[in-house]
């Protein structure tokens, strides 16, 4: 697993995708913070993390949209499928690849947040409960958006499929709170990463939702196994 991690980690400095991420990420954050903060002489960090939010909905596929992907779309997919390597070790080195450049960029936009501690003031326990749940959050798109990018034939295609999993989340979000039926709204909104978010963006350090994103990124991770296991079952029964 720490040769798949290693590879994978280090793959995204040797081409410009680690750093078009970064770029575009940090570039959008900074105009959001200008908007929601500076342009109104604001310190309310918790008015600007929820905004950060879209970006990951936008930006997080890019991460995941060559990890599966490109491996099937050159044709070097049989490799990791056969190798003696657990599947489990290969989708998880995977992931903690790619969760390691989103948590670099994220730890970057502390820069708005000294900022605001320069010119006001910044609560601890505010800043630590708001970045955790931003950061879990944003660990539970990439984990959806792996899970769905390894369905695709193409990098193209599973950004695109990352993307569209990510909207069908804001969507199920907006469908649970306009839902006539109770039971089906409040199941609509039990899978909904946003509503989960929420607690955070109150102060509020809640174990339930830190579970729920903890468990929703291991669902995504398993699934994402069993979907390579069946692959590989069937190509080699093919063969």
């Amino acid at each position: 697993m720490r040769t798949i991690f290693k590879r994978d980690f280090l793959a995204y400095y040797r081409t410009p995708v680690g750093y078009v991420f970064a770029g575009a990420f940090l570039t959008l954050a900074g105009l959001i913070f200008y908007l929601y903060n500076l342009r109104y002489f604001s310190g309310d960090l918790l008015s600007f993390l929820p905004q950060l939010t879209l970006l990951c909905m936008l930006l997080c596929p890019i991460l995941t949209m060559r990890l599966l992907s490109e491996e099937r779309q050159k044709g070097t997919e049989r490799l990791p499928l056969t190798s003696p390597v657990s599947l489990w070790r290969v989708v998880t080195g995977k992931y903690l690849a790619a969760a390691c450049v989103l948590l670099i960029t994220i730890a970057l936009t502390n820069v708005y947040t000294l900022i605001i501690a320069i010119y006001g003031t910044v609560y601890a326990g505010e800043w630590l409960v708001g970045y955790l749940g931003f950061t879990l959050q944003s660990l539970g798109f990439l984990a959806l958006d792996l899970l769905v990018s390894c369905f695709a034939k193409n990098q193209m295609t599973g950004a695109i499929a990352g993307f569209a999993a990510n909207f069908f989340l804001w969507m199920v979000d907006l469908l649970a709170d306009r839902m006539s039926i109770e039971w089906l709204g409040a199941a609509l909104g039990f899978v909904s990463l946003y509503d989960r978010y929420e607690p955070f963006l109150l102060g509020q350090l809640s174990p339930a939702c830190v579970l729920f994103f903890l468990s929703f990124i291991l669902v995504c991770l398993v699934a994402t196994v069993r979907v390579l296991d069946a692959r590989r079952f069937s190509e080699g029964g093919g063969a």
